[in-house]
């Protein structure tokens, strides 16, 4: 079933994998942030969301922020000790936050289209018809099981049923290459996960995205 969505917010950031010290967003959404954002609407096992093509409908604008980001986390063996000792479990020590800035985007906004496909996990009673109005009255009412979110929990993505297609701003019309982007994580070996990488390229403000299994994609 085909989905259409209009996304938008004041700020997002979708890592760079390459970036390891200081945070670097792609210039737009990737295929999985998008997924994600459809899943924190509407996630059901018996459905699995497919990314067709991403529009960009506003200039690709980026800004530079820093944040107080918390490095450390807490392990199972730190718990259990705390536990023990009756120690309160948290972090909140001067050595465990660090200052790092980031390069991420403004003023964002995106028509992301895509479609489900139905997985073994859906019972007799399921069927593409009863999954696309139960997620059509979710957008209609603004419903989601978390905020969804622009790379982040900080940056929130606002959502709504697409149903005029905006003109292409003249910024973007012709071709700009996006090098290459994450499109997901293959998880057909549960042993080791991957990432899956597309070149991705923007043309007349539309992204292309392709199957994971496409020739194409760098695993």
């Amino acid at each position: 079933m085909a989905i259409k969505i209009e996304v938008w917010g004041d700020y997002a950031c979708f890592s760079r994998p390459e970036m390891k010290v200081e945070r670097v967003s792609y210039d737009v959404i990737t295929p999985s942030a998008a997924r994600g954002i459809i899943e924190a609407i509407y996630w059901h096992p018996g459905i699995r969301y497919v990314i067709d093509r991403i529009r960009v409908c506003n200039p690709i604008r980026f800004t530079n922020i820093k944040r107080n980001e918390v490095k450390d986390t807490v392990s199972a063996s730190s718990v259990k000790k705390m536990m023990e000792s009756g120690e309160p479990v948290y972090i909140a020590t001067p050595q465990s936050i660090q200052q790092r800035s980031s390069m991420i985007l403004r003023d964002v906004r995106y028509i992301i289209e895509a479609h489900f496909d139905i997985t073994e996990k859906a019972s007799e009673a399921d069927n593409p018809g009863k999954f696309s109005d139960i997620l059509r009255r979710r957008l209609e009412k603004g419903r989601f099981f978390h905020q969804p979110c622009f790379g982040t929990r900080e940056f929130p993505a606002y959502f709504k049923i697409c149903d005029d297609i905006p003109p292409c701003p003249q910024e973007l019309r012709g071709t700009k290459d996006l090098g290459y982007m994450l499109l997901d994580m293959d998880y057909s070996d549960a042993e080791e996960i991957r990432p899956v990488f597309f070149r991705a390229a923007l043309i007349d403000g539309v992204m292309e995205v392709p199957s994971i299994n496409d020739k194409e994609v760098v695993k």
